[in-house]
């Protein structure tokens, strides 16, 4: 199978945010870890190309699979051929929401420029 592009939109600590990256290596797939969190430009980005703000968004070779967790990523990949179904464990849950993360960065904002 081929190695297909990844960019993945997650804050750096979030349960589905974890569970996308553990499912993503799991099947060693290599991706670009973008932080919505403390980088503005990263978070617009995601939302200009998703029409939404919420995350763990991915862009997989250009498909946009948007607000999901790990488990609907490893479904995804599944039926659009990128992987064949493994019973690999994986370290964390991989359908787990967001206990809490930091506040962004100070010198961050977001919004609509």
């Amino acid at each position: 199978m081929n190695q297909p592009k990844i960019i993945a939109y997650m804050k750096p600590s979030c349960g589905w945010s974890n569970g996308v990256r553990a499912v993503l290596k799991k099947y060693n797939l290599a991706y670009e870890d973008r932080d919505i969190i403390n980088n503005a430009d990263d978070y617009q980005e995601m939302i200009q190309k998703s029409g939404q703000p919420l995350q763990p968004t991915l862009d997989i070779d250009g498909k946009i699979v948007a607000d999901v967790s790990g488990d609907e990523v490893e479904a995804w990949l599944i039926k659009n051929g990128y992987v064949k179904p493994s019973n690999t464990a994986v370290d964390v849950p991989t359908n787990a929401a967001c206990s809490d993360h930091p506040a962004p960065a100070p010198n961050v904002s977001f919004g609509r420029r």
